[in-house]
């Protein structure tokens, strides 16, 4: 029997991208594809339920990283043996898990990590770029990971590792939460290349100069922070 991977998709207002995501995930053979509903006020819900995910909901916003928590939670609860955590704007291929989750099924690793730098990154703006080169150097002084990416929502992780990551930040710091908890857990991990794509819709929804920097005080919250 193979291993139950479960895609895990926090969405906050996707409307115009969830279901063609969720309809990719199921044509790329995954049928347990949890969609995390964080009080969208759009048809979210609705169309990631038609296109045959199983859906939880917020009854209020709560964050990415809350969402996340939420769909970790259930997805254990159901048994899964990988976790693969997937954006629900587009920006990540589902051709792509095969090969992400691939260290974790063979137990050569409990999280498998995406690099966009390692892959590629068609349309990824100037500061975004600039932004996410300078927050791997603050990342491996302060939460002592070396990487060669931060913030990238797309990973996969084994039930043991789910389970010893500990997310507590509800907002958008969570990313960076993961990272030091694999630290700080002794977890074994990889980084795999992968395509993350900047098409408009994904450059609208958050990708400013403000929101890129944001990167950078995130890791020190969760460093020093309470």
């Amino acid at each position: 029997m193979g291993a139950r991977v479960f895609i895990v998709v926090a969405a906050f207002n996707e409307q115009l991208t969830i279901g063609a995501v969720v309809r990719d995930l199921k044509r790329h053979g995954y049928k347990n594809v949890i969609v995390v509903d964080d009080c969208s006020k759009d048809k979210t819900s609705q169309l990631a339920r038609s296109a045959g995910a199983r859906v939880v909901r917020h009854k209020k916003n709560q964050g990415q990283g809350a969402a996340l928590r939420t769909g970790i939670t259930e997805a254990l609860k159901r048994k899964a043996d990988v976790l693969v955590t997937y954006d629900g704007d587009g920006q990540h291929q589902a051709a792509e898990i095969a090969r992400l989750v691939s260290p974790v099924v063979q137990g050569k690793a409990d999280v498998a990590l995406g690099s966009r730098f390692l892959g590629d990154s068609p349309g990824m703006p100037w500061y975004k770029w600039v932004t996410l080169k300078g927050a791997i150097v603050v990342e491996r002084v302060v939460l002592r990971v070396k990487l060669t990416d931060v913030h990238n929502g797309f990973r996969a992780m084994n039930a043991k590792a789910a389970k010893a990551i500990k997310i507590t930040r509800d907002r958008m710091a969570h990313a960076s939460e993961i990272v030091y908890e694999i630290h700080r857990k002794k977890l074994r991990y990889v980084e795999i290349p992968v395509t993350i794509k900047y098409d408009d819709y994904a450059r609208g929804k958050g990708q400013s100069i403000f929101n890129s920097f944001s990167i950078l005080w995130e890791i020190l919250k969760v460093r020093f922070g309470k």
